[in-house]
């Protein structure tokens, strides 16, 4: 009999929660319209919102498009890093990035950083497991900590990455100071690619002006590239809310 082979489990970033709210909203009116019929046009209207969540979820899954792996292979790929040295991974959620790092680099030491909140189904436990699993768990370490206020001295870091991360920050009334913290404790030369709802205005203001702003900052190389319209994601998941206002940062400090 053969011995069963862990898998690495790196969640999703469609919680199930999101599925299960809609989906109890929707049986609520549906059962309200025996008595009321005219509920039935909002338990249609929280059908069809719990089908698409659905669907996202299954999308970035590796059951099917798998979009949230090419994701993180697309923030790798744009890393221009020699892989000498250490590397922080902010908001590492299950460590997939970190140890995708490790696995490229055989020689890189590469830190993950999350606050592990209770509104993600992630983990430093799950974390550990993972790198474990990938073999690279002597090379990858993991570690409470904030992306407001990063406990690192000023240029701990050769190379510094996060994916989707930086919106979901409280704490701060500007999301791009959580940029200018991440870019603080990294080397002066040193490398890095950032993944998140850039294209948000209210966010982050004008992609030009993000970038004058960065560079304003003593960042010798800062280009903003979007990523929203690649052709591995389904068009569905292209919406706002969803991918749809997704961009990508990157550079040497």
């Amino acid at each position: 009999m053969n011995q069963q082979i862990d898998e690495p489990d790196y969640g999703n970033w469609t919680p199930r929660i999101m599925i299960y709210v809609p989906l109890s909203i929707t049986l609520l009116f549906a059962v309200s319209s025996l008595l009321w019929s005219w509920l039935l046009i909002p338990a249609a209207f929280f059908f069809l919102a719990t089908a698409f969540i659905f669907y996202v979820r299954f999308k970035l899954s590796p059951r099917a498009g798998n979009v949230q792996d090419s994701i993180w292979d697309l923030l790798i790929e744009h890393l221009d890093w020699n892989g000498e040295g250490l590397a922080l991974d902010i908001g590492c959620g299950n460590g997939p990035l970190a140890i995708k790092l490790a696995q490229k680099h055989r020689q890189a030491k590469v830190l993950g950083l999350d606050y592990w909140g209770n509104k993600w189904d992630y983990s430093q436990n799950l974390c550990e497991n993972n790198a474990a699993i990938e073999g690279v768990s002597d090379r990858v370490t993991f570690q409470r900590g904030s992306a407001a206020s990063l406990p690192f001295t000023d240029g701990s870091f050769e190379a510094v990455v996060s994916n989707f991360v930086f919106h979901e920050v409280g704490g701060v009334k500007d999301k791009r100071d959580v940029i200018r913290e991440a870019l603080r404790v990294l080397k002066k030369g040193g490398k890095y690619a950032f993944h998140d709802e850039f294209l948000v205005k209210k966010m982050y203001g004008d992609p030009d002006d993000l970038v004058n702003t960065i560079k304003s900052w003593g960042v010798a190389k800062v280009e903003f590239k979007p990523t929203r319209d690649l052709p591995f994601i389904p068009r569905l998941l292209k919406v706002p809310f969803i991918l749809g206002t997704m961009a990508m940062i990157r550079g040497e400090k």
